[in-house]
């Protein structure tokens, strides 16, 4: 049994609670950096359906969530794993065969759509994507639109500066603001009252979990309560924004996190052979996940060898003698 005082549970226990058939959901990290694969792999392996997720650009997640059959719609601006998987494997077959609806955006649209929803207004005004398709292609038409009272009327919406007084910029496109139910995201500290410390860069994660109702974070590491408090400036939000703190380290594996441990180039050369086919898909998931009771028994499964190549240089962060071909 937890302790009530603090927001320490297990990542069964998170995903049970937060996560559901059908919810909007967003992740953390960037293609192939600290994307939280171990909340990933549970979310698979309670076989939650139907998801609509938003993704900034995301990688190694959304390309496994969508081949185990997790999401029916997505709003992206860039699905890939490196040079892995340029364009994620799963998630191309999936918008090739129809299997889920996509909805395109900008990097920049997505940031400031998580932003807007995070400040609670409805839209926020930008120049990107003036004179592009992004703005005309949609991908829920208006008959889903209309049907589905949690998604805007619109993709885009193109207006005259209201003001008139900024003559070079004449018009502006709306970006509509992204709730979500749920954000997950992986970092290197936390304190049990959800005090969080994400090292290096940021990507979107910031945006997403104060955008979202609930925010369930799996950690390298958990500190005491007050720990974090020295250098306060390197906390990223405040605790009350976090509902989940699960300790799982080598949590974002097999994915990078940036000071503790490189990507694996090894499984992610595999995880690419087995996506291109829909039965070797098949038994990817059977082993490496529905046969895995938890994470740590996946990094068993992996071997200790593989996972003491990729441990990160102190000085660098990243695996410096990794052989990354």
């Amino acid at each position: 049994m937890r302790n009530a005082s603090t927001k320490v549970m297990s990542l069964k226990e998170a995903v049970s609670r937060y996560v559901f058939d059908g919810c909007h959901a967003c992740f953390g990290g960037f293609t192939i950096n600290r994307n939280p694969m171990a909340g990933v792999y549970e979310i698979i392996r309670q076989r939650v359906k139907d998801m609509h997720v938003y993704a900034h650009s995301n990688g190694q997640a959304v390309d496994e969530l969508v081949g185990a059959g997790c999401i029916s719609k997505l709003e992206i601006a860039y699905g890939g794993s490196g040079r892995f998987a340029p364009t994620c494997i799963r998630f191309k077959k999936a918008v090739s065969n129809g299997s889920i609806t996509v909805e395109d955006y900008s990097n920049f649209h997505m940031t400031l759509r998580f932003t807007a929803g995070a400040m609670g207004v409805p839209f926020l005004p930008t120049r990107s994507a003036l004179d592009t398709d992004i703005i005309h292609k949609w991908g829920f038409d208006e008959a889903l639109r209309k049907n589905d009272p949690r998604l805007p009327d619109r993709k885009l919406c193109v207006m005259d500066n209201p003001f008139g007084n900024w003559t070079e910029t004449p018009k502006v496109v709306l970006v509509p603001a992204i709730q979500t139910d749920v954000a997950l995201v992986h970092v290197q500290e936390a304190e049990p009252e959800g005090i969080i410390r994400i090292n290096g860069l940021t990507f979107a994660d910031i945006e997403q979990m104060k955008s979202a109702r609930h925010v369930i974070v799996t950690t390298e590491k958990i500190v005491e309560n007050g720990a974090l408090r020295d250098l306060p400036d390197l906390n990223r939000i405040p605790p009350f924004c976090v509902d989940a703190v699960v300790h799982v380290p080598h949590g974002a594996y097999p994915t990078a996190c940036y000071g503790c441990y490189d990507y694996d180039p090894v499984y992610l050369k595999q995880y690419a052979a087995a996506a291109a086919d829909d039965d070797d898909f098949k038994r990817y998931l059977k082993t490496y996940i529905y046969d895995q009771p938890d994470h740590a028994a996946l990094l068993n499964t992996v071997g200790s060898d593989r996972i003491a190549a990729i441990k990160a240089d102190p000085r660098t962060g990243y695996a410096v003698a990794l052989d990354r071909r």
